[in-house]
């Protein structure tokens, strides 16, 4: 949980986001080094626009004491309002 607000944080206080929502206690089961580890892992949202994803990725793997964090992202769509919020805390 300490990493992840360090690096929502960071992330927020870059304008890279305009919010993180961190969920704690995740059960993880991934491949790595030739296992099957089991681990808790918390999962990190941020909400950013798209001309932002390369940076935030990169504050991410900066930030972040895994050898390999798992960075995924997706396009959302929001209702007007949220878009102009999300502009508006992000530098956009």
């Amino acid at each position: 949980m300490d990493t992840a607000r360090a690096i929502a944080r960071a992330a927020l206080s870059a304008r890279l986001a305009a919010c993180a929502n961190m969920t704690p206690g995740m059960v993880s089961l991934f491949h790595w080094q030739e296992r099957i580890e089991e681990d808790t892992e918390v999962n990190l949202l941020l909400k950013t626009r798209a001309a932002l994803v390369d940076d935030l990725a990169a504050l991410v793997a900066r930030t972040h004491p895994y050898d390999l964090p798992v960075i995924t992202w997706e396009a959302r769509h929001s209702t007007p309002e949220a878009s102009t919020w999300l502009n508006e805390e992000t530098g956009g």
